[in-house]
């Protein structure tokens, strides 16, 4: 990840919680925020009026509903010889008629001049993923807080930052893994390999890791490469396929668009799963740990691993608190759920997720149902101090299920 990765995107953001006047339709004073400052580091204040093309958003956990229009800032007391009073003007939408009191919203002034307005669901993670983003103090966000400077950079934490771009509909670019597009399309003869050879491929390009003594930063960097490389490929690919274009004879070929389309959508949604699941394959071997990758259990439910092997969990007289379940999910949303109905016999249930900021409505949620969260150590500061308390670390998953593994081993 490049230093300063954010100035790329944002020239500057401003926050703040909605409160019940900016909400509530029947008292809201005509669609418009005071908002002099922070405001006037963003906007500016030279001339007495600007319009922002801008593209709103509502989000929250399961879904994000958009709008586009105009965003207008603007001197209400132009006219008066001593005063000013700035506001931002914005439309009625469906974006705008979700927000509750307490959302928080984010006005994201990007570096092409537009606007990016997202309003976030109060305590749902993608807020919290957003103040993390940006670097502001959820509890600092009463009146309008603004940044104008993210000079932070952290190959750690690339995975989780580039999955909140994504979310909000910014694709992110590193230059600096272009000099690997040569190599990869010698290596696969210009073509996409199956995901394990990918996996295996990525891995080997990163050389400054221990998997055995920091099992947590050789995952990130495993699963950054591999994501960066694929993105790379991906986007040489489909770019010389389009150069091709899609005429034949004379006719565009609509059915083949879309089928093309259709792959690139497949193929990213299978990777995705599946690379996660081949670098925490890796991680087991290099520490000579006994499992079984998706074995068929109750109600032919497929766990990720089981450990030490589905042959001691389908032995009804291997003593059950010897077994460990693992499920892995790059992204968790609503479906770190599936896992809990994976593995009857064991009782508390592990799931590995690099996903950052996790809300503690969730977590909390998930300690109800004694599921016990991974994530890997770089990851943790997103998370709240309490929500750390009770995080696994890899390496720490790791070291318990070795220690299981003695009991299994005793009984070879």
């Amino acid at each position: 990840m490049e230093t300063g990765y954010l100035n790329k995107y944002f020239s500057g953001v401003a926050v703040k919680k909605l409160s019940e006047v900016e909400t509530n339709l029947k008292v809201s004073n005509q669609h418009e925020y005071n908002a002099k400052k922070p405001m006037d580091q963003i906007f500016g204040t030279e001339v007495p009026k600007k319009e922002f093309d801008s593209l709103f958003l509502y989000m929250n956990d399961e879904d994000t509903i958009s709008a586009d229009g105009k965003l207008t800032w603007y001197d209400a007391r132009y006219n008066h010889p001593t005063r000013t009073e700035w506001r931002l003007y914005y439309p009625t939408t469906e974006v705008s008629k979700q927000a509750k009191t307490g959302d928080s919203l984010f006005i994201c002034k990007k570096t092409d001049g537009t606007l990016l307005i997202i309003i976030a669901q109060k305590d749902s993670t993608i807020e919290s993923q957003l103040y993390w983003l940006f670097g502001v103090e959820k509890n600092s966000a009463d009146k309008f807080v603004s940044k104008t400077d993210f000079d932070t950079g952290n190959d750690e934490i690339e995975f989780a930052a580039r999955t909140i771009l994504e979310q909000i509909g910014i694709e992110y670019e590193d230059k600096s893994i272009e000099s690997y597009l040569e190599p990869l399309l010698s290596e696969f003869n210009g073509g996409f390999p199956s995901t394990k050879e990918f996996s295996e491929y990525a891995r080997n390009t990163v050389t400054d890791v221990d998997p055995i003594g920091d099992p947590d930063i050789t995952l990130v960097k495993w699963v950054n490469r591999e994501e960066a490389l694929f993105k790379l490929l991906e986007q040489y690919l489909i770019k010389e396929r389009l150069r091709r274009g899609f005429v034949v004879q004379g006719e565009v070929d609509v059915d083949a668009f879309i089928q093309f389309s259709l792959s690139v959508h497949n193929r990213r949604k299978s990777r995705a799963g599946l690379s996660l699941e081949n670098h925490i394959e890796a991680l087991l071997k290099s520490q000579n740990i006994i499992y079984t990758h998706t074995p068929i259990t109750e109600n032919k439910s497929k766990p990720d691993f089981i450990f030490p092997c589905i042959e001691a969990y389908r032995d009804l007289r291997y003593d059950s608190t010897y077994l460990t379940m693992l499920g892995a999910k790059s992204t968790c949303k609503d479906r770190w759920r599936q896992v809990l109905s994976e593995a009857d016999r064991i009782e508390k249930k592990h799931l590995l997720t690099l996903e950052s900021a996790i809300s503690e409505n969730q977590t909390n949620e998930m300690i109800d149902k004694q599921l016990q969260l991974v994530v890997p150590l770089p990851i943790h500061d997103t998370y709240s101090t309490t929500q750390r308390m009770w995080l696994y670390t890899m390496k720490m998953f790791l070291e318990e299920v070795k220690e299981k593994q003695k009991f299994y081993e005793s009984r070879m």
